[in-house]
Parts: C-alpha cells; sequence; structure tokens
C-alpha cells in the first residue's frame, strides 16, 4: 500500500435529491481512497445533524447555516490536504456557491436521479410522510432543489451502476491530479 500524505486536499462536493445515491458513491469513492493510502474524511448530512448541527432544523435558514458549517469543516480538511468526500442535498445555489468560494479546491458533483428513482429508494418512507404533508420543507416535494448549472461532474445514479458512477469519480480526481 502506497501512503500518499503528500497529496493535494480536495472537497468533492455530492448534492442531490435525498435519497439519489449521494453518500453510496461519496461512501464507495472513500473506502478505495483509504484503501490507496490517501488522507480521506467523510462528511454525511444525517451524521453531520447528529453532532455538529444538532440544533438546527429545515427551515432556509438552518439549511443555510448547516451547509456553512460544513464548509467550514471541509475547508479546513482541504487546505491540510485531505480529500473531503461531502454528501449533503444542499439544495440551494447560493450555498453551494459559498461552498466553493471559501473551499476553493471544490468539485460539485450532481448526483442526478430523477425523483421517481428516489421515491423507490426511500426505506424510511421520508417521501410518502411528505406527501401526505406529515413531513414539512422537504426537498422534492414541499422544498425546492435548485440544480446545479456547471457542476464538474454529473452522475446518472438512476440509470448507471453504483460502481459506474464511483469510476468516473475516481477518473475525475485523476485526471485534476488529486489522485495517482
Amino acid at each position: 500500500m502506497c501512503d500518499h500524505h503528500h497529496h493535494k486536499g480536495v472537497s468533492l462536493w455530492f448534492t442531490g435529491l435525498p435519497c439519489s445515491g449521494k453518500s453510496a458513491v461519496a461512501d464507495r469513492v472513500a473506502e478505495i481512497l483509504k484503501n490507496g493510502g490517501y488522507n480521506v474524511e467523510r462528511l454525511d448530512g444525517d451524521i453531520v445533524r447528529q453532532d455538529l448541527t444538532r440544533d438546527l432544523g429545515f427551515s432556509k435558514e438552518d439549511r443555510d447555516e448547516n451547509i456553512r458549517r460544513v464548509t467550514f469543516v471541509a475547508k479546513l480538511l482541504t487546505r491540510n490536504n485531505v480529500i473531503v468526500l461531502t454528501s449533503f442535498i444542499s439544495p440551494y445555489k447560493a450555498m453551494r456557491e459559498h461552498a466553493r468560494k471559501e473551499i476553493g479546491s471544490f468539485m460539485e458533483i450532481y448526483v442526478n436521479t430523477p425523483l421517481e428513482v428516489c421515491i423507490q429508494r426511500d426505506v424510511k418512507g421520508m417521501y410518502k410522510k411528505a406527501m401526505a404533508g406529515q413531513i414539512k420543507e422537504f426537498t422534492g416535494v414541499s422544498d425546492p432543489y435548485e440544480i446545479p448549472e456547471k457542476p464538474e461532474m454529473v452522475l446518472e445514479c438512476g440509470n448507471e451502476p453504483l460502481e459506474e458512477s464511483v469510476r468516473k469519480v475516481i477518473q475525475k480526481l485523476k485526471d485534476e491530479g488529486f489522485v495517482e
């Protein structure tokens, strides 16, 4: 196993609807990179909300604050040569642009999965509850998702196998010189 302590840091910002496949792709990419000796950290929406942002709800203001805090953490890690893989719905374009500007070494990856596929994948039943009005401010149902206009990558996780999406992300990291 090689040790790549001198690689340049980058934040891969996976964004998309709930249940689109953001975490699945990011988890697998992180596993491959760690096995390759790279310094990697995962920042996942569900996990971050258990600790760093547990005081926040899902209003626009709270979502913005959630992304502001995550951006700060990702920026610190990235500048210390860590490959950061974030998976947050991050529905608002302005906050994703804020993250890009703050972090610097940044790749926006839009996980473009059709709503119908996200609903089928929803093991927690959140979409069903949101459509019944039981969950307010649910992205893709009662709250907007602003599609990225110029992401560095678009993954079609509704139409391609997980390993194909993972392969594309690893190849992009190689093409950009972040990994060998």
